[in-house]
């Protein structure tokens, strides 16, 4: 049941410059440049944080001698002001769709395996039915990705959910989870080996995801249960261009989803290294927001990454129940 208070302060108080002037506040960091880029006096823009947090009876910024800061209450607003304002944009680029057939954009993230795998065929598939959708496809982390979701800047994502705190607002469709192999050129001195160790391993050049990401944190942990030292020649990219020709270039190695290189490996120009590394990803799936009505363009992007999700991986109808045994044994 909703809060009468809450419903007052949305219906009646709050107006569409408070959340714009919230947004930029967020960016900038400091009022005279908030109020410049919402079109507003500093004094005005001053007024309204000031109505604002007069209303709602707690300090939203902190101010500092050069700037403001937000509090948690002022980071809470500022993320959903964001949201609201993507939401208008998205209302009007839906409008604008009814008037002249299905059209409009999509924006579309995706952590790095899916981003070879299944979002091409997706987006071909779309382009088949609706070559007017224009498709954005951006590829990162889990982690950013979900928060630009939550924030508005996608309308889905291929990845994981990592915060607990932003499971509630999304819903999750889970796909498939990622075995990693050793990834190197079909000529590595170490390819025909049988034996290989993990201390040999780490003298060899390694390419790795960027620090802070599940995959880099699980590599760091597989070589410390082993007492050993991190690889001291590595590079940091989730670029599949750059990775495939550093493999095919020199002799560094790279823990992979075959998936990801089969077309180098079905070529004979990559190998997989015989050491198996134990090495499996979580499940990755689509998300969605849960209180976000998607613009035709982006519900037909959906059908379409279903649709190639029950061709490509049909254990994918399993997939939940396997992800909410693994939710609940982690409890």
């Amino acid at each position: 049941m909703s809060d009468p208070r809450s419903d007052r302060f949305v219906r009646s108080y709050l107006k569409t410059r408070h959340l714009v002037l919230l947004v930029e506040l967020g960016r900038h960091g400091s009022i005279m440049h908030a109020a410049e880029a919402a079109n507003l006096t500093q004094p005005a823009a001053s007024k309204l944080l000031g109505e604002l947090e007069h209303a709602l009876g707690v300090s939203l910024f902190e101010r500092l001698p050069r700037g403001v800061a937000p509090t948690w209450y002022g980071k809470v607003l500022i993320r959903r002001a964001g949201a609201a304002l993507a939401e208008m944009d998205a209302a009007h680029q839906e409008v604008m769709e009814l008037l002249s057939g299905l059209r409009g954009r999509v924006a579309v993230g995706s952590v790095l395996t899916p981003s070879a795998g299944l979002v091409p065929p997706a987006v071909a598939l779309l382009k088949s039915r609706h070559a007017r959708v224009h498709v954005s496809i951006s590829v990162d982390t889990s982690k950013l990705l979900v928060a630009r979701l939550r924030d508005g800047e996608f309308d889905i994502v291929i990845g994981r959910i990592l915060d607990t705190d932003a499971a509630d607002e999304l819903h999750f469709e889970p796909i498939t989870d990622e075995p990693h192999s050793l990834i190197a050129r079909a000529g590595h001195p170490l390819a025909r080996r049988s034996d290989l160790q993990l201390d040999e391993l780490a003298q060899q050049g390694w390419i790795l995801p960027p620090g802070g990401s599940i995959l880099r944190d699980r590599i760091t942990a597989l070589f410390l249960s082993q007492g050993l030292e991190q690889p001291g020649e590595t590079v940091s990219t989730m670029a599949l261009p750059t990775i495939a020709a550093l493999l095919t270039g020199s002799d560094m190695v790279a823990p992979l989803p075959a998936e990801l290189v089969q077309p180098y490996l079905d070529s004979g120009v990559l190998t997989v290294l015989s050491y198996d590394m134990h090495l499996r990803m979580d499940l990755y799936g689509i998300i969605t927001r849960k209180q976000h009505q998607l613009s035709p363009g982006a519900e037909a992007m959906l059908a379409a990454l279903r649709e190639v999700v029950a061709a490509r991986y049909p254990a994918a109808k399993t997939a939940p129940e396997i992800y909410n045994k693994r939710i609940e044994m982690s409890k």
